[in-house]
């Protein structure tokens, strides 16, 4: 049995239908579970219920933790650490190994390439969330009571992808034939993780004995965007002028005061103040895997959209 946690968002979703090739035991458990094969087993549990948590994971081999959360400092604060304690203890119970589908934030600010031994060093409140949960992992690991991975991707893009950035300020102002947006400098260079590539690494990697106890970057074009160049390709393929605006800080902080979300993301943008690289040559070369390149990657998320 192959179990998700928190597997209703779209990596849940792309890590279901990846799993199909390695097992047809697997079970989908969140709040409100929705089947993605036809064969998933569905629970229901809250993830910040110890108890819940663990009867979900009963029976599990590998267990994947792929929840999002509100995007609030204070629901980060308060409710990723109970979750990350009752997975890890629940994985101990009952000797499932345990994958954590994680982002860049623990990393803050970097000049140059992120990389699976970039020192953590978090420039936000997000990223010290996110740097204390994954250190949580890895003690367990160091400690020799836990078989696990964290996967990190870059910000994301693909089809289906409601709340992915590029989404909001990119392909649903195209489609609606307004101009893109894009955050401070749509001159710097700005690495996206393509969700099927992202779901398809995750499972590969929860199927790899080799792979565990390490941190992996999962697959992701090397050969980076702008926000302008990105908005130049979503525009010829939806096949409208590529017109885009450039909001500045200002701009973003006064929307803020009225708009929780926006305000919640002004602590993160230092992303798009300077180039932002991911790499992810360590698992291209250990399974000989090549990232959908981002014209691919474009075309068929503007294809989902029509």
């Amino acid at each position: 049995m192959q179990t998700i946690l928190g597997s209703t968002g779209i990596i849940g979703t792309e890590l279901a239908k990846a799993l199909t090739q390695y097992t047809d035991k697997i079970r989908l458990v969140s709040r409100n579970p929705k089947r993605v094969n036809q064969n998933d087993q569905l629970v229901v549990a809250d993830l910040t219920n110890p108890q819940q948590v663990l009867t979900s994971v009963e029976g599990s081999d590998v267990v994947y933790l792929t929840v999002g959360l509100e995007y609030k400092i204070g629901v980060w604060q308060t409710q990723w650490p109970i979750i990350m304690k009752n997975v890890i203890e629940a994985c101990k119970t009952h000797k499932a190994k345990f994958v954590f589908f994680d982002n860049v934030y623990a990393y803050g600010l970097v000049k140059g390439w992120m990389k699976e031994d970039t020192l953590v060093n978090p420039s936000s409140k997000k990223g010290e969330v996110r740097a204390q949960i994954a250190q949580m992992i890895m003690s367990e690991v160091e400690h020799g009571h836990l078989d696990a991975i964290i996967a990190r991707a870059a910000d994301f893009y693909g089809p289906n992808t409601p709340l992915s950035f590029a989404t909001v300020t990119v392909f649903n102002n195209l489609k609606k034939g307004k101009k893109a947006q894009w955050f401070l400098d749509a001159n710097k260079k700005h690495s996206m993780t393509y969700t099927p590539d992202a779901g398809k690494a995750t499972a590969l990697l929860g199927n790899t004995n080799s792979a565990y106890n390490q941190i992996w970057h999962l697959p992701t074009d090397k050969n980076v965007l702008t926000g302008k160049e990105l908005v130049e390709i979503a525009a010829k393929e939806f096949g409208v002028e590529p017109k885009f605006m450039v909001l500045k800080k200002w701009m973003i902080q006064m929307v803020g005061m009225f708009v929780p979300v926006v305000k919640e993301s002004i602590e993160m943008l230092y992303q798009n103040e300077y180039d932002y690289l991911f790499d992810s040559t360590k698992f291209e070369k250990a399974f000989n895997f090549t990232p959908t390149n981002y014209q691919d990657g474009i075309a068929a998320t503007v294809k989902s959209m029509r």
